[in-house]
């Protein structure tokens, strides 16, 4: 177990380490330690290569069956045309696999990019600059702001130090750093104030500390681990074709051998020869290519591609294409708290003056001692006419004056700074003193309880009276209301005193003040995110807030956005109380909490894991180097385009352009939208195989006349394509966001599309053998046997094609009538069903009827394809209205 640094002392730290604080390492050291554990660099899991990648792309099931399909009609059917367009489809489809995989590894590389390039170490008693690989346990750091840390380092010494840590812990600010001891062996990873971390950022101050650990053993190189390590979970897209896949597989070779079986059985004996077997045989491929969908993995993946489209122009960019459907199908949004569900940007929001409390709309001049203080014991710099730089809670200080129409560069330059007593993480104050006329106005802000401690007077309207001690408990009543709503509570105070400090100290400068005020400021929720969590639960998707700030912030932010409602506090848990439930309660009862605070890494994953293990599909928001882990191991991971690290977004399957959680929710109204045109484009290529399926099994069955393969393929080749295409593009359907999610275990034959299948196959099955019959009694041949049969069969040809058009509009709708304002509003799906008509029709063509076989019908026999083809839609629209009546929707 590793070992815990935060609670040993510096002297038990120092000979932990066998090293010295004074001089460092000696070289022959550095060199044994090197040896020992290796430069301090990230590893990545060994890749594969190109070519392995791509054959892992043909252990799909579905795209065995599709190769199969490919080899029997090329090499027994000899349709080589229609063998090479499926392995055309083939091809395309692992090359994109190979592809979207490669661009998934970006997360590891990005994480080796944040190391550092150099630090400053002391090796044998001298100060020197080293590549940070170099760096080995018991190296003494040098840090400063603007530094980035080179590996985990117990610190030894602090001067106003404050590291960003926000990518690794999620906590907001800036933490100040301490060298002392800490107690207790669960301290969790954004309370090691002791600690500075691996790849996270000096913001101010300066220190010293001994590393610890480098390498993979640092805090940021366990989540490189996991990132290895995180199980690659199968996208319910991928599920259901391979479900599809295999159903489909064996319905079609029980189907083959039945009718070649009945094919050679029904013949005469005499006629039971090698040419027979070989014909029946060629029926039985013929057959098999007419049943297997394959142009579905085209159509899904250009679904899928129309789909990343339109998520991108609504800011959701989709790095892998599976991830567009598995949005529809989310049942739980894990959610980042800040930078995410909050704007990532302290905001001043309450400010207490004058013994009331004014809300941020209310207006402050500049005389105000509360807005002098603030806005004078400040160190932001402000460039480029408003841009500001600095410590966040000092920027949303300046902000807040701003606001308030205050010119605060021309305030500054009225009151100019002549001294000051900096900021020190011990006495948590800081002090400037300015000009102020003949005078000089003492400029204080810290913390409440500690600047109290130094005041001897209250301003209260402008008049400064002696402080009494229920104007005290008054104070330090609204800091601690204030504090209750998560707000970071500064407190104000002034004086104004005659001349200048021999000796600017503490003890001279920070006493006998006069109290100004209290300022809270939060990191507030983005304005649409409470609409969105809203929207989300209107839609039967929960939102779970996880962040690694501080309890009381997590809750008020959660009640803020509607994740919690008032006083719900046992439904909040820290990353401490999460450690302490096993696994098996924690599966049993992950439903008992929304909110989850203080946590690391190790917890977000086991969150969603706990999720899955309850059959949901989960995704996780989030921005941070501390996200990437659970980003990986979710259903689907939602990184941040503008705030987030290179290493989310590596580890996302979709990235949100304008980090914006109301872009979730439109992603999820995209994803729905997506599968349900997928299931449209299945029902209907699945219909019309089963009706081609039926035809040829019947007429095989009944020893009639067979359509021949060129037949099939050719019906294949235009229905299959631009009609299928042209329902994915269909627009989103009416109340699509008030169904509840469909679950992991449903399939695209859930909601009633497995029995519209069945039944719409055998209509027309029924129909085009209706049309086949109705072919012998009618037309110019009627008593010509020979002609009249070809004349029947070119009508079974052609209704067989034409009456699968006509399907495609109903399968616009499921449940829902195609008699509506919107059935024909997609103008590319009109499109499609002109075109593919018009190419079906075109067989008709005097230099096209030999080559398909088939005869030119004259009026009457049209009059029967098309009645065939309306019949169709009539029928199903009855069989829709019986639905409906009986609450099938």
């Amino acid at each position: 177990m590793a070992k815990k640094y935060y609670t040993e002392t510096i002297p038990e730290t120092e000979k932990d380490l066998n090293t010295s604080l004074a001089d460092g390492l000696t070289t022959d050291e550095v060199k044994a330690r090197l040896n020992k554990y290796g430069p301090n660099a990230l590893a990545g899991k060994k890749k594969k290569s190109m070519f392995m990648r791509f054959v892992d792309q043909f252990k799909d099931f579905m795209i065995i069956v599709l190769i199969i399909a490919a080899l029997l009609s090329g090499f027994l059917a000899k349709e080589w045309t229609d063998a090479a367009i499926i392995m055309i489809v083939v091809l395309l489809n692992a090359i994109l696999g190979v592809f979207q995989e490669a661009r998934s590894e970006a997360a590891i590389e990005a994480l080796k990019e944040m190391a550092t390039p150099n630090a400053h170490v002391k090796r044998g008693g001298a100060i020197v600059e080293i590549p940070s690989t170099e760096i080995v346990p018991g190296d003494v750091v040098l840090l400063e702001a603007g530094d980035v840390v080179p590996a985990d380092l117990r610190l030894t010494q602090a001067h106003s130090l404050k590291i960003e840590e926000s990518a690794l812990t999620g906590e907001s600010v800036p933490v100040d750093k301490s060298a002392e001891t800490l107690q207790g062996d669960d301290v969790a990873l954004g309370d090691r104030i002791n600690m500075a971390f691996s790849s996270t950022n000096v913001t101010y101050g300066r220190g010293e500390g001994v590393v610890v650990t480098t390498g993979m053993n640092t805090e940021v190189g366990k989540i490189a681990t996991m990132l290895n390590e995180a199980d690659e979970t199968d996208t319910p897209l991928k599920e259901n074709l391979n479900q599809l896949g295999k159903t489909l597989t064996l319905m079609i070779l029980a189907i083959c051998v039945i009718v070649f079986i009945v094919g050679v059985l029904k013949a005469n004996p005499a006629d039971r020869n090698s040419t027979l077997m070989i014909n029946m045989f060629l029926v039985a491929i013929s057959l098999a290519v007419a049943a297997i969908p394959e142009g579905l993995p085209a159509i899904v993946t250009i679904i899928l591609a129309l789909g990343t489209q339109t998520m991108a122009r609504h800011k959701a960019i989709v790095r892998k294409l599976p991830a567009v459907e598995t949005l529809g199908a989310t049942d739980i949004i894990c959610s980042d708290k800040t930078g995410t569900l909050t704007q990532n940007r302290m905001t001043v929001e309450k400010v207490f003056y004058d013994g009331q409390v004014h809300d941020d709309s209310q207006d402050m001049a500049e005389t105000t001692s509360a807005m002098m203080s603030m806005v004078l014991a400040n160190d932001t710099k402000i460039e480029n006419g408003g841009d500001l730089l600095g410590d966040p809670t000092e920027t949303a200080l300046i902000q807040y004056a701003f606001d308030k129409n205050i010119d605060v560069s021309t305030m500054l330059e009225k009151y100019k700074r002549v001294q000051e007593v900096p900021f020190d993480s011990e006495r948590k104050l800081m002090s400037t003193v300015n000009k102020y006329g003949d005078k000089y106005f003492v400029a204080v802000k810290g913390a409440p309880d500690e600047l109290l401690k130094r005041v001897k007077f209250v301003e209260i309207n402008g008049k400064v009276l002696p402080i009494t001690q229920d104007q005290r408990d008054d104070i330090l009543a609204n800091n601690k209301q204030m504090a209750k709503q998560a707000l970071r509570v500064l407190g104000l105070a002034y004086k104004v005193v005659e001349n200048l400090y021999d000796d600017p100290s503490t003890e001279n400068v920070e006493q006998d003040l006069i109290f100004a005020g209290l300022v809270g400021m939060i990191d507030p929720e983005r304005p649409e995110a409470k609409a969105a969590v809203e929207e989300a639960h209107s839609a039967g998707i929960r939102t779970v807030m996880i962040t690694g700030d501080h309890q009381t912030t997590a809750q008020a932010i959660a009640e803020r956005l509607g994740i919690l409602k008032p006083h719900q506090d046992s439904r909040v848990l820290t990353g401490a109380q999460l450690d302490e439930l096993s696994d098996d309660y924690f599966i049993q009862h992950i439903g008992d909490y929304s909110v989850y605070a203080r946590v690391s890494p190790e917890h977000k994953v086991r969150i969603v894991k706990a999720w899955q293990a309850n059959g949901k599909i989960v995704a996780m928001t989030g921005d941070g180097v501390n996200d990437a882990p659970s980003l990986k191991q979710a259903d689907i991971g939602i990184g941040m385009g503008i705030t987030g690290t290179e290493v989310s977004k590596g580890a996302s399957d979709m990235v949100l352009a304008d980090d914006n959680f109301a872009t979730i929710v439109e992603a999820v109204k995209q994803g729905r939208k997506v599968f349900s045109n997928i299931q449209k484009a299945i029902l209907y290529l699945m219909s019309c195989n089963v009706g081609e399926v039926l035809t040829v099994f019947m007429m095989t069955m009944l020893g009639w006349d067979i359509l021949e393969p060129v037949q099939l393929l050719w019906i294949n080749l235009v229905t299959d394509t631009l009609p299928a295409i042209a329902l994915g593009v269909e627009p989103v359907e009416d109340g699509i966001m008030k169904r509840k999610p469909r679950g992991r275990k449903s399939n695209f034959f859930n909601g009633g599309v497995a029995s519209s299948i069945i039944y719409q196959g055998i209509l027309e099955g029924v129909l085009v053998l209706g049309a086949y019959q109705i072919g012998l009694h009618v037309g110019p041949h009627v008593g010509n046997a020979a002609m009249q049969h070809g004349d029947a069969l070119t009508m079974a040809f052609l209704t067989l094609g034409l009456i699968q058009l006509f399907h495609a509009i109903n399968s616009k709708f499921i449940h829902r009538s195609i008699f509506g304002k919107h059935t024909f509003a997609n103008k590319w799906f009109n499109w499609a069903i002109l075109i593919a008509a018009l190419i079906m029709a075109a067989v008709e063509l005097p230099f096209m009827t030999k080559f398909f076989d088939v005869t030119e019908l004259n009026g009457s026999q049209w009059l029967v394809v098309l009645a065939a083809g309306f019949s169709m839609i009539l029928i199903v629209e009855i069989v829709k209205l019986i639905q409906r009546q009986m609450g099938k929707e």
